[in-house]
C-alpha cells in the first residue's frame, strides 16, 4: 500500500524569499526521519540536509573534526557530520572521524562530530523546542540527490510506504535589522503565496516571543547598568565634595589673605572649582584609560579560562555559560569615551559648587583670624 503526500517549500520558493531586499542571509534545510547504522549498532537520527551557514545559525560547537562545506556541496559528497548522541550510541569505544554509517543502504564517512547542545524549548506560539543531539547533518543537495532523486521521499511505517514531496522543510532568514522582521514577515507572505495562494501548507514563524524577551532583557541591563553608574558617580561625587570640604578648612588663611589683597568671590568660587575639575577630569582620564585596557584584560581572562577551565575537565565545555564565554568579544565605542570623560567633569562641577560658594562667602576677617 503506497501513498504520495504533497505538501510544504518547494525549490521555487527558495529564491524568492532569499531576493527579498531586507534579507541578507537565507538558509534553507531538509529534515526526514532515518535509521543509522554501525556494524551492529542501528539508532533513530534525525537526517538533516542543509548548508554551511545552518551551523552558525543554530550556535552550534564542533567537538572533533569539522563541519560541511561548500565544496561537499558542489561534489555531493558522501560526508557526514554527526551530533554528540549519535557518537555515543553508534561508537561507544570508538572515535568516529573517518569510519562509515549506514543510511538506508548508503555509506557515508563521517566527517565530524558536534557538541552537546542543550535542546531548545518551545517559545510560546513561535517556535517548537528541538533536540540537536540527534542529528546527520549532510549537503543538503546530497540529500536530495540520494534520498529523493524524483523528488519524493520514502518513508516506511506498519506496512505502509509514504512518499513525501518535500523540497525543503525549513528557509531561515536573518535581515540585518530587527526592526525589519515584521515587514520582512509579510513580504515572504506575499512570495510564498505564488505557489501555495492559501498558504495551508507552509507557515512564515516570527519569533516575536524571543525578539521581546530579548528587548526585555537589553531594557533591564540597560537599566541595571545605569543605575550603577548613576551610584557610582553619585559616591564619588560625595567623596569629590568632602575632599574640597576639607581642602577649604585647611586653607581658610589663604583664602582670607586672598580676600584681603583684592580677590572678590567669584575669584574664590572659580579657584576652587577649577580645582576640582582638574580633579575629577584627572579620575576621567584613568577611567577611560582603564576601559580602553579592559577589552585586553578580558582576552586574557578568557584565555585563562579556555586553558584551565573549560578544557580543564570541568564539564563547563559543552554547557551554554561556557560556548557564550567562549565567543564573547568586548569592544568600546569611541563615542563613549568623550561621553563617559564628560559625565566626569559634571560630577565633579556640580559636587564641587558647594564647597567652592562656601569657600567664597568666607569672613575674610574671621578668615585671616583662623590658625
Amino acid at each position: 500500500d503506497a501513498r504520495v503526500k504533497r505538501y510544504g517549500l518547494n525549490q521555487e520558493d527558495f529564491p524568492r524569499v532569499a531576493s527579498l531586499p531586507s534579507v541578507i542571509n537565507a538558509i534553507p534545510s531538509r529534515e526526514t526521519r532515518k535509521e543509522a547504522r554501525y556494524l551492529g549498532t542501528t539508532t533513530n537520527i534525525r537526517l538533516v540536509g542543509c548548508t554551511p551557514d545552518y551551523f552558525r545559525v543554530n550556535h552550534l560547537a564542533m567537538s572533533s573534526g569539522r563541519f560541511i562545506t561548500d565544496r561537499d556541496s558542489d561534489d555531493l559528497a558522501m560526508s557526514v557530520v554527526i551530533a554528540s548522541d549519535v557518537a555515543e550510541r553508534l561508537f561507544r569505544f570508538e572515535t568516529p572521524l573517518g569510519k562509515s554509517i549506514q543510511i538506508q543502504g548508503f555509506f557515508f564517512r563521517v566527517a565530524g562530530v558536534t557538541r552537546h547542545r542543550t535542546a531548545s524549548a518551545a517559545i510560546g506560539g513561535s517556535l517548537s523546542g528541538q533536540d540537536y543531539n540527534k542529528d546527520v547533518y549532510l549537503p543538503l543537495a546530497t540529500l536530495q540527490a540520494i534520498f529523493m532523486p524524483s523528488g519524493f521521499d520514502r518513508q516506511r511505517t506498519s506496512g505502509t510506504t509514504l512518499y513525501e514531496s518535500v523540497h525543503l522543510n525549513q528557509i531561515t532568514l536573518q535581515v540585518a535589522d530587527p526592526a525589519d522582521v515584521l515587514t520582512t514577515a509579510e513580504g515572504v507572505r506575499e512570495a510564498l503565496r505564488r505557489n501555495h495562494p492559501e498558504l495551508r501548507d507552509v507557515h512564515v514563524v516570527v519569533p516575536m516571543e524571543l525578539l521581546k524577551q530579548a528587548d526585555q532583557l537589553r531594557q533591564i541591563f540597560n537599566i541595571v547598568l545605569g543605575s550603577i553608574a548613576g551610584i557610582s558617580l553619585v559616591v564619588g561625587g560625595i567623596g569629590i565634595m568632602n575632599i574640597m570640604l576639607a581642602t577649604v578648612t585647611e586653607r581658610t588663611r589663604e583664602i582670607g589673605i586672598r580676600r584681603a589683597i583684592g580677590a572678590r568671590q567669584a575669584d574664590i568660587t572659580e579657584q576652587f572649582l577649577t580645582e576640582t575639575m582638574v580633579l575629577s577630569g584627572t579620575g576621567g582620564l584613568v577611567g577611560v584609560l582603564l576601559g580602553l585596557l579592559t577589552p585586553l584584560a578580558f582576552r586574557g581572562i578568557r584565555e585563562f579560562v579556555n586553558a584551565y577551565v573549560l578544557d580543564g575537565g570541568t564539564g563547563l565545555t559543552n554547557s551554554e555559560l561556557g560556548r557564550m564565554f567562549s565567543q564573547m568579544e568586548p569592544s568600546v565605542p569611541l563615542w563613549s569615551l568623550p561621553l563617559a570623560f564628560g559625565f566626569s567633569v559634571a560630577t565633579g562641577v556640580i559636587f564641587g559648587l558647594y564647597p567652592a560658594r562656601a569657600a567664597a562667602r568666607l569672613d575674610p576677617i574671621e578668615a585671616l583670624r583662623h590658625e
